[in-house]
């Protein structure tokens, strides 16, 4: 039986360029596009892997807070959700999924439903209502989509992710060069799926310490390869701990961010062991 495939396509650019220099002219060529073959099998192991790197795959923690945070997370890639009324400096990215959702003709759940913003206003107020039946809808809702979950991450974050790069930087060649490189990499699809829902494309201004993001976008700069397959894995997995390791030494030192970086450096280290 034939495996089915989702197949999606990103168009790398209307442009080339020679070199990153501000006074190169573009050439103008006919636009290229990268075609993301994966079966539904492939992107369920993605998204089980998605779901550990999270929430350690425990069912309750598809709905938590995290200690040091202001607003939970929900779902298999922890999708941010503020309270209202706090503006957050990362993406809130749980009001997306949901319009997704929507889209789909999914059925959600009363507490997403009903509520624009998190309905508790911290941790120990979310926590108080844990074992009510809507909490508990909210947590099963999750489990049972989680295919819906990371064919979002990898259909509307992922294939939107390379045009807003484009948009942010100079060095349009590399980055689209580096995307493309870990792209068409076996198992590259792993780490950019993980790393665009778990850090962002990195082209927030407000996704900044002193001055320096954290993103893809980021982790694309501080590659220098070009080959693809194996060495283009390792590299993409020791340039996101590069960058990640600067954020926790650039962060505020009240955050405590230090605590975190054993863990995100485990979870990079997959992109280059993932199968």
């Amino acid at each position: 039986m034939k495996k089915l495939l989702l197949v999606t396509s990103i168009i790398l650019s209307m442009t080339t360029y020679a070199n990153t220099t501000k006074t190169t002219k573009p050439v103008q060529t006919k636009a290229s596009s990268i075609n993301f073959d994966i079966s539904t099998e492939e992107l369920t192991k993605i998204g089980e892997q998605i779901f550990f790197n999270e929430a350690s795959s425990k069912t309750e923690k598809l709905v938590w807070w995290n200690d040091g945070e202001d607003f939970p997370s929900l779902g298999i890639g922890h999708f941010i959700w503020y309270p209202e009324g706090y503006n957050g400096p990362f993406d809130e990215s749980l009001p997306k999924l949901k319009e997704y959702y929507i889209s789909k003709g999914t059925k959600l759940p009363k507490i997403l439903a009903d509520n624009k913003f998190a309905p508790w206003k911290n941790k120990t107020e979310m926590e108080a209502k844990r074992n009510t039946p809507e909490f508990k809808e909210l947590i099963d809702f999750f489990n049972n989509t989680k295919d819906i979950q990371v064919t979002y991450i990898f259909r509307v974050r992922l294939t939107a992710a390379l045009g807003k790069m484009l948009e942010k930087t100079e060095n349009k060649k590399h980055i689209q060069d580096q995307f493309k490189r870990i792209a068409m990499s076996t198992n590259g699809l792993y780490p950019l799926i993980d790393y665009v829902n778990f850090k962002g494309e990195g082209v927030m201004i407000t996704e900044r310490y002193k001055s320096q993001g954290w993103g893809l976008l980021q982790v694309l700069e501080e590659m220098k390869g070009t080959t693809t397959g194996q060495a283009a894995l390792d590299e993409f997995s020791r340039a996101s701990i590069v960058v990640l390791t600067n954020r926790v030494k650039n962060s505020p030192s009240e955050r405590g961010e230090n605590r975190w970086l054993p863990g995100w450096t485990n979870r990079c280290n997959t992109y280059k062991t993932f199968r």
